[in-house]
């Protein structure tokens, strides 16, 4: 058997960067989303893909949980939180969102490469993660075998992992509790 050596080095990244992610940032998060009456979650692209299971996710948990854009999603009201996955911080259909948040007294939080930009510098809460957007000019990251955003989206999806691993410590869920309520329509 042949090692898959760009396998191994999509794993080596992942780890590095990793080691850059503050667990304080995913902490505060955390207590948002137990403090939340809803939570809303949204990511545009590759980032929404990794959003959108995280928002399964929270609802396997029992949290009252939406992705938006979704036809049954209900408005978004003071006492809820919205989580935006956005590696650049400045995707214009999601600061028009998190903008629509803040008025309707929601708190904000976001996932992102760039809490200086738009979303991040109205954010209550953000994880930075490490990555390159096809969108970015300065880069702070070692160079990736990947095509830009690739590692952001990954590392993101593992990020959003990582929270439901201590919010199912914190609601004290089993995994009984979580596969009763997984999807049983299919």
């Amino acid at each position: 058997m042949a090692e898959c050596k760009n396998l191994l080095a999509i794993i080596e990244e992942l780890a590095q960067d990793a080691k850059q992610v503050d667990n304080d940032q995913l902490a505060k998060i955390e207590e948002l989303i137990l403090q939340a009456k809803r939570v809303f979650i949204v990511g545009a692209g590759r980032s929404g893909f990794a959003a959108r299971a995280f928002s399964n996710r929270l609802m396997h948990l029992g949290f009252d949980s939406n992705f938006v854009g979704e036809p049954t999603t209900p408005s978004i009201r003071k006492g809820d939180l919205l989580i935006v996955g956005s590696g650049s911080g400045k995707t214009e259909s999601l600061v028009t969102m998190a903008k629509k948040a803040k008025s309707e007294g929601a708190l904000l939080a976001t996932v992102t490469i760039h809490p200086e930009n738009t979303i991040g510098s109205m954010a209550d809460a953000h994880i930075r993660i490490p990555g390159i957007s096809s969108r970015d000019e300065a880069v702070e990251k070692a160079p990736s075998v990947q095509p830009n955003g690739s590692s952001f989206e990954q590392l993101s999806w593992l990020v959003y992992d990582s929270m439901i691993v201590d919010l199912k410590k914190a609601t004290k869920q089993e995994q009984e509790d979580m596969d009763y309520r997984h999807a049983n329509m299919e």
